[in-house]
């Protein structure tokens, strides 16, 4: 089990290996994190976008290990951009996940999921709103750490220059074959941890044949080429699955990829369209 972790500016320390539940159903989510915490995992990463905080939180409630050993991330609604809206949405996935503090919680999408490629608007307003019920939650102790997921540089800007706190995380889509280096560059310069959501490309990468040639030389999978990838990145990993089988092959990561190869994969060609594992190519869909 793969269990390195990394410090936030404000001390919280994340396990940088996290089982992602998107598509994952309430009813079944308890026991696929009961599972996950079976085998290892300490890091569980939901959304109210995705329905089943509940049963994350129930088996989190439930799995007998210290609250203080598992971290916890949700997320705060796209659509939600104002501040009485965002309050009201923070103490809904409290009670919903019978949870006394979340680990962490994110904004997440700087635009409604509905306006993503199809609008210019930015919500800067809307976004500062919603920050701002973050911070006095984080300030109260309920939150332990506050971020955002598929903020540009200029979304960062505009929290960066009005807000209160800096944002601890940013929550993107990065994998071999789409990888925003720039964005990385520019989190990292404002000391804000990333974090790799879908790592194996909604699947798009498994048959890709330069990246299974090179998990062939180093004896994995695809798959744990790809989460080693984001994890060489320096970047809190996030794959997704409901197979036991699967979390235990993805948490199997130990192994190093050499500087060269990692530069020949930053190189891979981008992934220009993922079908219809994506309903927004950008964000790689409600991750």
């Amino acid at each position: 089990m793969y269990r390195k972790t990394i410090s936030l500016k404000n001390g919280v320390v994340i396990p940088m290996l996290g089982l992602g539940t998107w598509l994952i159903d309430d009813d079944k989510v308890e026991d696929v994190v009961k599972d996950a915490l079976d085998v290892g995992y300490r890091h569980f990463d939901t959304a109210q976008a995705y329905a089943n905080e509940r049963g994350v939180g129930k088996a989190v409630r439930e799995s007998g290990i210290d609250r203080r050993d598992i971290f916890v991330t949700t997320k705060l609604a796209a659509e939600i951009k104002d501040y009485e809206g965002a309050r009201k949405a923070i103490d809904e996935s409290l009670r919903t996940m019978g949870l006394d503090y979340i680990d962490l919680m994110i904004i997440h999408s700087p635009q409604p999921w509905n306006e993503v490629n199809q609008s210019t608007d930015r919500y800067f307003k809307g976004n500062l709103e919603a920050w701002r019920a973050l911070e006095e939650v984080y300030s109260d102790g309920k939150l332990k750490a506050i971020g955002v997921s598929n903020f540009m540089q200029e979304d960062l800007d505009n929290l960066l220059e009005n807000a209160r706190i800096t944002p601890m995380v940013n929550q993107i889509l990065c994998h071999i074959a789409n990888t925003p280096f720039d964005l990385i560059e520019y989190c990292r310069n404002k000391d804000i941890v990333l974090e790799a959501y879908s790592p194996i490309a909604h699947g798009e990468v498994l048959n890709n044949d330069a990246i299974r040639k090179m998990a062939e030389k180093y004896h994995v999978s695809t798959a744990q080429l790809c989460i080693r990838y984001d994890l060489e990145m320096n970047m809190i990993t996030l794959p997704k699955s409901s197979s036991k089988e699967h979390m235990i092959a993805n948490a199997d990561v130990d192994f190093v990829i050499n500087e060269k190869d990692m530069e020949v994969l930053k190189k891979i060609d981008k992934i220009k369209d993922y079908g219809e594992s994506s309903i927004f190519p950008v964000f790689g869909g409600k991750i």
